[in-house]
C-alpha cells in the first residue's frame, strides 16, 4: 500500500483558485489529478514542475514546484503534511492490517502521513466512537514508528504516545478510553528525578548545559501529559499524590 505524501517547505503564490508551492514527497508517488487533505479541506494537485519542466509524477524524496487547486492553499505553512485522498477515502480496514504484519520502516505509508491520518481519525467527532478509538491505536502505532524513522529520545516517543492516550481517556472516560492510573506510574517512571531535585535544578536552569536543559524540557512535556489526565484519577489512588507533588514544579522547569 503506498499513500503519497507531499511536505510544504514554502508557498509561492496563494489565491481564491489555489497557490503554488515547493514541496517535498515524503511518501508514495505524487501524480497529477490527485486530491489531498489539508485538515478538513481538499485541495487538486493539477501540475507538477521539476527543474523547470512539467511533469507527470514525483517520486518519495524528490522536490517539486506544485500547483494546487483551492482556497486552503494559502493557508499552508511550511512543514505541513499533505496526504493524497483516493475517492473511497483511508480504509482504517487496510492501515490495521498493515500494521498487524508489522512492515519494515522502508514501507509505505511514512510515518509521518501514517500519523496525521490517524490522529485525525481519531479527533473526528463524525466518526462512531468505536472508530475513533480504532483510529487511536493506529496513531499509537504511528507515535512509535515516527520514533524509530526519526531516532528520537526515549521521553520524545512518551510524550507523543501519552498525548494519544491522554485525548482518548480525556474523550470517551477511564475504562473506555485508557488507564489514566496506568498511563502516570509509566510516564513517573520514566523521570529520573524527584520533585526536589527537579525544582533545585529549575532554579538555575540557565546555567545547566544545553544537553540537561533539553532533558528538563521534556519531563515539563511528561509532567503536561500528566496533569491533562489528572481529573480522571480515582482519589484514593497513590499516584494522585505523586502527581499532585509535580504540580508546583511544572511551572519552574524551562
Amino acid at each position: 500500500m503506498s499513500i503519497a505524501a507531499l511536505q510544504v517547505y514554502s508557498v509561492e503564490e496563494a489565491g481564491a483558485e489555489g497557490g503554488v508551492c515547493l514541496v517535498r514527497c515524503i511518501g508514495g508517488v505524487a501524480r497529477t489529478g490527485q486530491v489531498y487533505a489539508a485538515g478538513d479541506a481538499r485541495l487538486g494537485l493539477r501540475r507538477i514542475e521539476r527543474y523547470g519542466r512539467q511533469v507527470a509524477l514525483c517520486g518519495a524524496g524528490h522536490m517539486a514546484r506544485v500547483h494546487l487547486a483551492g482556497i486552503a492553499a494559502g493557508l499552508l505553512g511550511r512543514g505541513q503534511v499533505l496526504t493524497a485522498v483516493p475517492a473511497g477515502g483511508h480504509a482504517l480496514d487496510g492501515l490495521e492490517a498493515w500494521l498487524a504484519t508489522d512492515p519494515p520502516l522502508g514501507d509505505e505509508p511514512h510515518p509521518l502521513t501514517l500519523q496525521a491520518l490517524a490522529v485525525g481519525g481519531m479527533q473526528d467527532a463524525g466518526l462512531s466512537d468505536g472508530v475513533r478509538l480504532r483510529w487511536g491505536r493506529v496513531a499509537l502505532a504511528a507515535a512509535d514508528r515516527k520514533a524509530a524513522w526519526a531516532g528520537s529520545d526515549p521521553l520524545d516517543r512518551a510524550v507523543e504516545r501519552a498525548a494519544v492516550r491522554g485525548y482518548l481517556i480525556r474523550e470517551f472516560g477511564a475504562g473506555r478510553g485508557g488507564d489514566p492510573v496506568a498511563l502516570c506510574r509509566e510516564l513517573l517512571g520514566l523521570i529520573d528525578l524527584t520533585p526536589a531535585e527537579a525544582a533545585l535544578q529549575a532554579g538555575a536552569w540557565r546555567e545547566l548545559p544545553r544537553a540537561r536543559i533539553r532533558h528538563l524540557r521534556r519531563i515539563k512535556l511528561l509532567l503536561d501529559r500528566m496533569a491533562a489526565v489528572g481529573p480522571h484519577l480515582p482519589d484514593a489512588d497513590p499516584v494522585l499524590e505523586a502527581v499532585r507533588a509535580w504540580a508546583g514544579v511544572r511551572s519552574l522547569l524551562p
